[in-house]
């Protein structure tokens, strides 16, 4: 029995207590993330007609049917103008599942971010080509990305496209004239989404998430093209996102896509998600910089990826970085435990030197870097 729980409460309940995300699932009471941590919600476990009728005025009348065919879906939800959340409902274990993510309404800027400098200076700088904001899922590609979009907007008068699964960030134009494309409402799918995009005179594309070969490709295209695109990737670093894009084409076509990747590529930026000490900040973002300039230019198209962490760590004073380096830096500003920084560092033991301010280039960083 539900009783008084009802999904708008819980979702109320979310931003009481700050709460990143919410799940729901049979067998088990509603599930808060708060500052990284699991926490029960005193009530009850439900069972698969409980989290039925609990999400049933969440699900909008369109997507039933989708849901039902796929398997899940994913949407935007908002309760009044200040609280909007992304939702993922799936089925599994013979019931419906629920993933809920809470929105900040506020387009968040860099500072809001922690982000480092160069995330603000590489969009200012830019005006063409791609830059690809990676990590693994609730790692803040899209609250980046979002940055990104709306520093530009209030800055430049340009044409902005998004297309997004689902739309998260309201953008209102400003400097900048910004249409948003939501995939299931105002377009079917990606590829459909960017086939149509040429034909809107955009100066500035940001696609939610490259993930087919389709959307892969137009994104690379249109920056080859004199657009600037912004898109995320799922990858936890740097590194693997070249392989990534390449796992969406066949081997064949590898030196093509590496050709395109080298001259129009504009930046590749990793981050993943740090419990926080500072007053007031959950998490705060460790991330990996990877700018292209003709070394790393090279190194893509002729394929020597593995040179590329060395090419980083030589790069610094041009505002790369790997995760080592800022998460070393995030413990110097009192902003991450050290305890808890070994946890997420790549190398502890690197961590630890960089923290004494001993510069360390790991031996299999620094082998193959070609003059």
């Amino acid at each position: 029995m539900l009783g008084a729980l009802t999904i708008q409460r819980l979702l109320m309940k979310m931003s009481e207590v700050e709460a990143s995300d919410l799940h729901i699932k049979a067998g088990s009471p509603p599930v808060l993330r708060i500052a990284s941590v699991l926490h029960k919600i005193d009530s009850p476990a439900l069972n698969a007609d409980d989290t039925r009728q609990l999400l049933a005025p969440l699900i909008p009348d369109h997507l039933r049917s989708m849901l039902e065919q796929r398997g899940g879906i994913d949407f935007s939800h908002h309760e009044g103008e200040d609280h909007r959340f992304r939702c993922s409902v799936f089925h599994a274990g013979h019931g419906l599942h629920a993933a809920i993510r809470r929105v900040n309404p506020k387009v968040p800027d860099f500072d809001d971010l922690n982000l480092p400098p160069i995330y603000e200076t590489m969009t200012s700088e830019t005006h063409e080509g791609l830059v690809i904001v990676c990590g693994v899922t609730g790692s803040g590609k899209s609250s980046t990305l979002a940055a990104m979009i709306d520093h530009i907007n209030h800055r430049r008068g340009v044409n902005i496209l998004t297309v997004e699964d689902p739309i998260e960030y309201l953008f209102r134009p400003d400097h900048g004239f910004v249409s948003q494309r939501e995939i299931g409402i105002d377009v079917p799918d990606f590829p459909t989404a960017l086939r149509s995009a040429v034909r809107q005179d955009p100066d500035v594309l940001m696609i939610g998430e490259m993930r087919d070969r389709e959307t892969m490709l137009a994104g690379i295209q249109a920056a080859e093209t004199g657009h600037l695109v912004f898109a995320t990737l799922h990858t936890a670093d740097t590194m693997q996102a070249f392989a990534r894009v390449l796992e969406f084409f066949d081997t064949r076509d590898h030196a093509f896509i590496r050709s395109g990747l080298s001259a129009g590529l504009r930046a590749v930026m990793a981050q993943r998600l740090i419990p926080c000490v500072k007053e007031g900040v959950q998490r705060v973002p460790a991330t990996e910089v990877l700018l292209n300039n003709s070394t790393v230019s090279d190194k893509i198209r002729e394929g020597e990826d593995e040179d590329l962490p060395a090419v980083i760590n030589a790069s610094e004073g041009e505002g790369m970085h790997d995760f080592t380096s800022s998460i070393a830096q995030l413990v110097k500003r009192d902003m991450v435990a050290l305890k808890t920084a070994e946890k997420y560092a790549p190398n502890a033991e690197a961590l630890r030197s960089r923290v004494r301010g001993i510069q360390v280039k790991a031996d299999t960083l620094v082998q193959r870097v070609k003059k």
